[in-house]
């Protein structure tokens, strides 16, 4: 019998040597996360809102937007799904009911913030935090309200904006004590800190890397030697492939014309590959009716 897809998460993030999870804002990425090897993958608030909007990572979508591609990458692929819930839609009460929809769409992590609402990208400025207390509060709810203790809460504080890194570090253990399986300090700001949240706890620990931001890039190799459980990319295949766009429909713009050959845009093949439009087909030859001309 397989191992559930939590408990496999759960495993791997215990081992704290820098899984590499890449983000997804909808099931055609996760698809070609899955298509790379890659071990998880995580629904991204920012990319979701992004390339369902077009709109800046600052509270626009619902939960029932985050819901509704929870299910549809969950039925696309066979990987672990960890999904940005970002504040939980409101206080304790709200996230009891967050967790339960999602639960049943099919995440197998949450990752919950204590930022106040409408919450902002963690690499934003001007952010303000919840006090440390209602955040406990709302990972004790969350714990609760799971169905299976493979359902992991991912705890999220963007404190070190608004309060500096110690206190981010004491809301962390804070949250740890309510609960939460997986701590995440957003948007350190130099090396040492980076280097200092594993030293300073226990818990899997997620470390951001947002392309462009505020957090310095490292190699994965590095972020494993320090011994994060995660390293998450939340949005390089979005940026990916609005720089893939761009660069296509410039050459389509310029030349008149856009093809396979030019090396710009996957093949015609490859992309029903995708979208297992070979399984589509032989479900249909099973089901057609033998008599129909």
């Amino acid at each position: 019998m397989s191992t559930p897809l939590g408990t496999r998460l759960k495993n791997r993030l215990q081992q704290k040597n820098g899984l590499m999870v890449p983000g997804a804002a909808n099931a055609l990425a996760a698809r070609v996360i899955h298509a790379l090897g890659f071990e998880a993958v995580y629904l991204s608030g920012a990319g979701l809102t992004n390339t369902f909007y077009a709109m800046p990572d600052l509270g626009f979508i619902s939960l029932n937007d985050i819901a509704s591609h929870t299910q549809a990458i969950s039925q696309a692929v066979e990987l672990p799904l960890i999904v940005d819930a970002d504040t939980g839609f409101g206080n304790a009460l709200n996230v009891i009911h967050t967790i339960k929809v999602l639960e049943a769409a099919g995440a197998n992590a949450i990752q919950l913030e204590d930022q106040i609402s409408p919450k902002k990208c963690g690499h934003f400025n001007d952010k303000g935090v919840i006090s440390c207390a209602e955040m406990v509060g709302k990972i004790k709810a969350a714990v609760d309200a799971r169905r299976h203790d493979d359902f992991l809460i991912i705890a999220r504080t963007d404190a070190r904006a608004v309060e500096g890194f110690e206190a981010a570090i004491d809301r962390a253990h804070a949250y740890q004590e309510a609960g939460a399986d997986v701590l995440f300090v957003e948007a350190p700001e130099s090396t040492q800190e980076i280097q200092e949240i594993p030293k300073r706890l226990s818990t899997p620990q997620v470390v951001n890397i947002v392309i462009g931001g505020k957090t310095p890039t490292m190699d994965a190799s590095d972020f494993s030697r320090m011994g994060f459980g995660m390293v998450l990319y939340a949005n390089a295949s979005l940026q990916g492939s609005v720089k893939g766009m761009q660069n296509a429909l410039s050459a389509l713009k310029a030349h008149g014309r856009l093809d396979e050959s030019s090396g710009l845009v996957a093949t015609f093949n490859e992309r029903q590959h995708l979208v297992s439009k070979n399984e589509f087909d032989a479900l249909e030859k099973k089901y057609a009716d033998p008599h129909r001309a």
